[in-house]
């Protein structure tokens, strides 16, 4: 599903020489390299603060966590999503209300948020799903209408612009109160271990955030707060430092193989390609069709037998899972996100496709229709 050996193959000389940099010096944990890579994103997202942590689930359990919310408070989720999203919440005693999502993008839909704000709801948490930015306009003045937080998981959307109707532009995950994002391999931005980071505009947050990523303290041996052990270290943030120099250059190779994909699908009576939003920019984490035949689940089965590399995010939606049952006795049908479960595929997508590869891809899906 990607090629990090043939991305690795591209920038060699310059992470070996920067991991080389660090051993020599054995300063592992914080200290400059993780400085820079802080102060670069920070310069590349436009956003007043970024806090480095180990990954993007424990990014977004920190976010929660600074909020301040009571157990038993609602944060309104997507249910076609990544279970970190709803995971963190429950693991603060907090209630996850899984609402459906639209149709076109996978994205959380507005309508079902404000359905689903109650008495005790203090949170949305849009997911940027597969490299395009959710409706932030709208679910930031819902928010603000009803007093709630907002927390971008920007997990799979890093690097994309968010348009407003004024025409002004903003990055994923810096156009709320939080976002948070995963360093994991397989992301746009990743690492070669594991890391994630929190953005925030928000001075007091970005403070407290800082000091519950660091067990509750600004002064070593004096917790102010309950916190955390979250770090990025230093081998990983030189070389999420060099990779980010090369993120817009890698988001533009992933829509040039997206684009190359639409044209051999756009027609399939069978397949439904990606949706483009106006107000966002894709970045392709994910290359995402719909099978809408019945077929989606014999499909996956032929590419697999045929050394074709595919998946399914996300088989099973929240709302079904074990796991939150508890929190979900209510919920009986969410159908856009059932549909989308028995549909979507996702092909391979990363910065090194070209098109000898993708002609390969291609002619095994549509030879399957035959």
């Amino acid at each position: 599903m990607v090629d990090l050996i043939g991305q690795y193959h591209k920038i060699k000389e310059d992470v070996d020489q920067c991991v080389l940099e660090v051993l020599s010096q054995a300063n592992f944990i914080g200290g400059e390299k993780v400085k820079t890579f802080k102060q670069n994103l920070e310069k590349y997202l436009h956003v007043k603060s970024v806090i480095p942590c180990a990954n993007g689930t424990d990014a977004l359990q920190i976010a929660f966590m600074a909020l301040d919310l009571q157990p038993g408070d609602e944060v309104i989720v997507p249910a076609f999503t990544y279970v970190a999203t709803a995971e963190v919440i429950a693991l603060l005693h907090l209630k996850p209300v899984l609402v459906d999502v639209n149709p076109d993008d996978f994205n959380i839909d507005c309508k079902k948020i404000v359905e689903a704000i109650g008495p005790k709801t203090r949170a949305i948490v849009p997911v940027h799903l597969f490299g395009q930015c959710a409706e932030m306009e709208q679910i930031n003045k819902i928010a603000s209408e009803n007093n709630l937080y907002v927390v971008e998981d920007n997990a799979q959307a890093i690097g994309s612009d968010y348009k407003f109707s004024d025409g002004s532009i903003a990055k994923a995950g810096t156009i709320s109160t939080i976002g948070c994002t995963s360093f994991f391999p397989s992301k746009n931005l990743g690492c070669y271990g594991d890391g994630g980071a929190i953005f925030t505009n928000n001075e007091n947050l970005a403070s407290k955030i800082t000091m519950i990523a660091n067990h509750g303290q600004s002064v070593q041996y004096y917790h102010d707060l309950v916190g955390v052990n979250s770090r990025l270290d230093a081998i990983q943030a030189s070389v999420l430092n060099i990779k980010l120099k090369y993120l817009d250059e890698y988001a533009e190779a992933r829509r040039n193989a997206a684009d190359y994909y639409d044209y051999a699908f756009q027609n399939h009576k069978d397949l439904i390609i990606p949706f483009r939003n106006q107000h966002s920019t894709h970045v392709f984490h994910q290359y995402t069709l719909r099978v809408v035949n019945g077929q989606r689940d014999a499909l996956k089965e032929y590419l697999t037998l045929n050394q074709i590399p595919c998946a399914i995010y996300y088989p099973l939606p929240l709302y079904k899972q074990k796991a939150f049952s508890k929190y979900c006795e209510d919920v009986n049908f969410l159908p856009v996100t059932d549909q989308l479960c028995k549909e979507v595929i996702s092909l391979p997508m990363h910065t090194e496709l070209n098109s000898e590869i993708q002609n390969k891809i291609i002619e095994k899906v549509l030879s399957f229709f035959k």
